[in-house]
């Protein structure tokens, strides 16, 4: 039994992304979970409206999954990936190579083992600096990132990342700099799918090839989909272009997937959805359900056969984390893949992508509303922000749905969905109804 007692003491644990003190003065405690719902330590039934962080695609307590990692910890709990190998993780690469990104001459299916989203952009930014380097463009060490990106919280990920309060506090790698974001709420506010306006915003590549010089830029990362600033849909014809222009100038093109990796958008990829295969990919969350930290690489097969050269026993990439392919974590991955396979869950959000773009819409009447936006199983509502008070209604909401059986996520003012994929209709349904009734609420 689950001691549903709201009583630990609560001073040790520094929080992320948290306002402690306000936290712990009246603290949102979960117990268990299983399915769609988390419970509470009071015992009450939570609707889980964000997959826990955008990354329990298969919703909680997959009983799969945790055989698998209890089988393989009591099989192997670790093992080094320096120079040493174990088949689980080779096993677990080819079962992802299987499922990669391929178009425009490439397939993504040389895959770089990491514990985290944070640490997959890191990887991605030092595989892409190496190879140019590799392949004789030395000179091209710059990372250009985009205004309202997020891309997890090592330095590079800052560096290439345009949330202000991620990176006011924190220097800055030398030669980082970014294009504008695409949100245009004057222009596409309340768009269904994809906006009409801002294409000719990828042009913004152009301007830095300008600045800058494209001899100096090794690569440009975006999120295809960008999530945690606030779900800001990509207009059409973007990323086509930003590829286009990427592949001019010799500049390597970095998605960043860690949200939208592993059927959140209706398809295995977010490259897959839009028909546009960059060099790159960082994934996570999705990568195990959760269960298990971890972060996967997916890069192209010529820039991992681009820095295999030289001498045969010399290291080709000198890079690498102590938890690099984990067994268990491998074991997870494995079974959760299993369980996407066998219930179509990579592509159950193009199913159910029509009724939840209209059950979210249907909130366009309620108070303060300004804009909202949907893709797959994604949703961006935004509110109107009180005087002096950024982000204050929104968390007024939060805390009201959580009170009342709902958990989302707020970014700023804007409300962020993103429910498992084995959500229901009948679910969407009550989503839409608690948090309709708590923006209505919130003054």
């Amino acid at each position: 039994m689950t001691d549903l007692t709201n009583s630990p003491k609560l001073d040790s644990f520094w929080m992320p992304f948290t306002a402690n003190r306000q936290f712990k003065s009246a603290p949102r405690m979960l117990a268990t979970a299983e399915g769609m719902y988390y419970t509470d330590v009071d015992g009450n039934s939570v609707l889980d409206g964000t997959a826990g962080l955008w990354c329990v695609n298969a919703g909680h307590g997959r009983k799969q999954i945790a055989s698998a990692v209890e089988k393989q910890l009591s099989t192997m709990d670790f093992a080094p990936t320096f120079q040493m190998g174990h088949n689980i993780a080779f096993d677990f690469a080819t079962r992802l190579g299987e499922i990669a990104p391929r178009g425009d001459g490439k397939i993504l299916d040389r895959v770089f083992f990491t514990g985290s989203g944070s640490e997959s952009v890191d990887t991605a930014l030092k595989i892409a600096i190496a190879y140019q380097r590799a392949i004789g463009q030395g000179t091209r060490t710059r990372v250009i990132g985009r205004e309202r990106g997020y891309h997890g919280v090592g330095f590079g990920g800052i560096s290439v990342g345009g949330l202000v309060n991620n990176r006011r506090v924190f220097p800055l790698l030398p030669g980082a700099d970014h294009l504008r974001h695409t949100h245009d709420l004057e222009k596409n506010a309340f768009s269904k799918g994809q906006p009409e306006h801002g294409a000719e915003l990828a042009d913004d590549l152009e301007r830095m090839v300008a600045l800058h010089g494209a001899e100096t830029i090794a690569a440009v990362i975006v999120e295809p989909l960008a999530g945690s600033t606030g779900v800001l849909v990509p207009p059409k014809g973007y990323l086509e272009r930003l590829a286009a222009i990427a592949k001019k100038h010799g500049i390597l093109l970095i998605f960043d997937e860690v949200i939208t990796g592993f059927g959140r958008l209706g398809s295995p990829f977010a490259s897959d959805y839009f028909g546009v295969t960059p060099d790159l990919i960082t994934t996570a969350k999705g990568l195990t359900n959760g269960a298990i930290p971890m972060g996967a690489v997916f890069a192209s097969r010529h820039i991992y056969d681009g820095l295999m050269h030289g001498p045969e026993g010399a290291i080709e990439l000198f890079h690498g984390y102590t938890y690099s392919g984990h067994p268990a974590a491998c074991a997870a991955g494995i079974a959760t893949l299993d369980i996407y396979a066998e219930e179509g869950l990579l592509t159950r959000a193009a199913e159910l992508a029509d009724d939840w773009q209209e059950a979210i819409h249907s909130l366009k009447s309620a108070k303060n509303v300004i804009d909202i936006r949907t893709l797959g199983l994604v949703a961006g509502i935004e509110l109107s922000s009180r005087d002096g008070a950024v982000g204050a209604r929104a968390y007024d909401v939060f805390t009201d749905c959580f009170r009342k059986g709902l958990l989302i996520r707020v970014t700023g003012d804007v409300i962020a969905l993103s429910p498992p994929l084995i959500v229901s209709k009948e679910e969407i349904g009550k989503i839409v109804s608690i948090l309709g009734d708590a923006i209505n609420r919130a003054s």
